[in-house]
């Protein structure tokens, strides 16, 4: 690998939200850093109504190494919340489910939809297989029947409160947690 250092960056400073250790390094070389320990897990968003929970959910993806970033309908998304995590991440776009749902099938990984709709099954309790790709819906539709319908599993958050629902950005954060809480290498 090239030297990961950027010339401009050294001498105007780095004033970019990353790690300690990534401190005056390229973008390229950072993503070429991160592809080397890239978890086996993949996330996806419904996107039809242009959801600012979108952002927070991919900065949340980066936080944990996921492997990738799926957006699923429009291919624009609300980046804002993303805080250019983006950038560092592999993005995909899918037209649709039934596109998504195929190229997952095709890579071997287990569809994991995330929606407390009934028959869905306790996340705390259940089975996540390494190579997987979770699936989140919009902020108050949740996720549409066609990906309902076609994932393997669908999955659900233990809730004790009065509140129907979590925000998005929460519920995803706690999803990606679990599958490292069961995968990850800590330490």
């Amino acid at each position: 690998m090239a030297a990961p250092y950027d010339p401009d960056l050294l001498a105007h400073g780095d004033t970019r939200n990353v790690a300690d250790g990534y401190r005056y390094w390229s973008h390229d070389a950072i993503v070429a850093d991160l592809d080397t320990r890239r978890h086996d897990l993949h996330i996806a968003v419904e996107n039809w109504e242009h959801d600012f929970n979108i952002g927070s959910i991919i900065r949340t993806a980066n936080a944990f190494n996921v492997a990738a970033f799926h957006i699923v309908g429009k291919r624009r998304w609300n980046r804002r919340g993303a805080m250019v995590t983006d950038r560092y991440q592999h993005e995909h776009h899918h037209p649709d489910v039934a596109d998504l749902l195929s190229w997952a099938r095709g890579e071997g990984l287990a569809v994991l939809a995330i929606d407390n709709v009934p028959g869905s099954v306790a996340i705390e309790t259940a089975p996540i297989p390494r190579r997987s790709l979770m699936l989140f819906g919009q902020e108050g539709p949740g996720l549409s029947e066609a990906a309902l319908a076609g994932a393997d599993t669908v999955l659900h958050i233990s809730q004790f409160g009065s509140t129907r629902s979590m925000n998005a950005g929460a519920a995803a954060a706690i999803a990606i947690h679990a599958w490292i809480r069961h995968h990850a290498e800590i330490g």
